[in-house]
């Protein structure tokens, strides 16, 4: 079986105070936190029996999940188990980084979030700087608010070429073409982001080579389709895995919309689809077929 699994267990809290964010510093009791961490090492020990598989898994915690040791332990764990060919996670990158010199860092990577007034410029700079040292594949992104277009232009002068910097449209919000031209200099797969992308009817790889697990290990085709398709530890899910249709009338999240077949995302993204780096280093376009076009709105 080869299955991309998106896992999202109990955790809720966070160090940051983003006010575009409902979780902004929330804090986990110690027996949420606990609950949290026995769900994350049964998943790590279901992937970890199943050695006929070819499995890749993408963490993406609604808190800080790099602040934790069992998150750090997972992702060292998991890089090295031979039937995992990619294993990443979604995070502020606010936690130390020596601990991925342990990782198999071919299989390892991070997808970084930078927030402005969350954490000082250079401190997050000198992050993206260790885990270049380290050899560790990260993409590195921000949310697109106004008041984040300097510090964007700013740290895209001083990232690396290689190093793909990604521009998320802020929820809610319509963007003129004069505005989104600011933000697709930065981020050439912008446009992507820019709109939802009609869905309904339309396939998608979720529900069939990609699937969403909780801390129960209840799997549903990705995290915005609520209708379960079973249980990952009993294996009741696997009947239930098959080609479909997208439900849902729009899709308006990157770990969302770049498993839709209608979209060449899987090209763009090829060999960096969970971790958000493009095939062409800096996120320019592909040549031909592949290269990026306005979304379906």
């Amino acid at each position: 079986m080869d299955l991309t699994i998106l896992y999202r267990g109990p955790l809720a809290s966070c160090d940051y105070a983003c006010p575009y964010c409902p979780f902004a510093k929330r804090r986990d009791s110690r027996e949420q936190l606990a609950a949290d961490r026995a769900a994350l090492e049964r998943f790590t020990a279901w992937v970890a029996a199943r050695s006929g598989d070819r499995l890749s898994v993408l963490f993406t915690p609604w808190g800080e999940g790099l602040v934790r040791s069992w998150y750090r332990r997972a992702l060292v764990e998991l890089s090295h188990l031979p039937q995992v060919q990619r294993v990443a996670v979604q995070t502020n990158l606010s936690g130390r980084t020596g601990w991925l010199a342990e990782a198999d860092r071919e299989r390892v990577a991070l997808w970084c979030t930078y927030h402005p007034g969350q954490t000082a410029y250079d401190r997050f700079l000198g992050k993206c700087r260790e885990l270049a040292a380290l050899g560790v594949r990260h993409s590195v992104g921000v949310v697109g608010f106004e008041e984040h277009l300097a510090e964007a232009r700013r740290l895209r002068a001083a990232l690396p070429d290689q190093v793909y910097l990604w521009v998320n449209a802020a929820e809610g919000r319509t963007y003129t073409d004069a505005e989104a031209e600011h933000w697709t200099a930065l981020d050439p797969l912008f446009p992507y982001s820019r709109h939802p992308h009609r869905s309904a009817g339309l396939p998608c790889r979720t529900g069939q080579s990609v699937i969403s697990v909780d801390g129960e290990g209840t799997v549903r085709r990705c995290h915005f389709v609520k209708a379960e398709l079973g249980n990952l530890y009993d294996g009741s899910y696997r009947e239930a895995l098959g080609p479909r249709a997208c439900p849902l009338a729009v899709c308006d999240c990157h770990i969302g919309y770049v498993h839709l077949e209608s979209l060449p995302l899987y090209d763009v993204f090829a060999g960096g689809v969970l971790e958000r780096i493009p095939a062409v280093a800096g996120g320019a376009a592909p040549p031909g077929p592949s290269r990026p076009r306005l979304p379906l709105v």
